[in-house]
């Protein structure tokens, strides 16, 4: 089940994130606290504009439940 990931900005994976069904617990600074029923809670620490790569995505979605057509 090797999916393909684009690279993208942290802004869409974390609209694309809200839109699947999870919440921003708390906030300090980039780091936001997502939380979502029947996840343990996940940590998205990245600034609006970064990047994100393919591998760190497809950790992200490991971690989230997040996928490639969700961005």
């Amino acid at each position: 089940m090797n999916q393909q990931w684009p690279s993208a900005k942290a802004k869409r994976v974390l609209a694309a994130l809200l839109r699947i069904g999870w919440r921003i617990k708390r906030q300090t600074g980039s780091h936001r606290t997502l939380s979502r029923q029947e996840w343990p809670d996940y940590v998205f620490a990245f600034h609006d504009g970064d990047e994100i790569g393919r591998r760190m995505l497809a950790r992200i979605a490991k971690q989230t439940g997040l996928k490639p057509d969700d961005l």
